[in-house]
């Protein structure tokens, strides 16, 4: 183990950025972040779909079809990333989805300025807008989760 590691499992909780650079040296975490983002895929690809719906052919503002597409996204990601990506079947669900939501309500008040400064300001077409929004979100969405969402215990004995 590193002494990086080590301080961190052995001395309880330090900064972030030390757990970030020691977790960043675990093939773990690697594969969950693959699987996370084939997750974020398929979310992605439901968000967006139900983003066009609505707006398109219900006829809603931009920011309320992606409110819309959102909750319809939520759900589906919740469900893979608990029982796939981190495999956090052992803990609450109870406990587990209002710290998820939390975490997306807050990646999803990101995307949703990204997508108005892409709309207002730059000039982008609503979807694409949506599209480069929620892509970049998902940093802040995966960190969220990995460490607080599905976060395990770690025992010290």
């Amino acid at each position: 183990m590193t002494e990086e590691l080590d301080l961190v499992v052995t001395r309880g909780p330090h900064p972030i950025h030390v757990r970030v650079r020691a977790g960043l040296r675990k093939s773990k975490n690697w594969r969950q972040l693959a699987k996370f983002c084939i997750v974020g895929g398929s979310g992605y690809v439901v968000n967006l779909c139900v983003f066009a719906f609505c707006f398109k052919v219900l006829g809603f503002h931009h920011l309320i079809a992606a409110t819309a597409a959102f909750v319809v996204g939520v759900a589906n990601n919740f469900w893979w990333n608990r029982h796939w990506t981190f495999r956090a079947r052992g803990g609450s669900a109870l406990f587990q989805a209002p710290r998820f939501l939390t975490v997306s309500v807050v990646a999803f008040l990101f995307a949703l300025a990204v997508l108005e400064l892409l709309v207002s300001a730059v000039g982008m077409a609503e979807l694409p807008a949506q599209a480069v929004a929620i892509a970049a979100a998902t940093p802040l969405n995966f960190l969220g989760n990995k460490m607080w969402s599905f976060a395990i215990e770690v025992s010290r004995d």
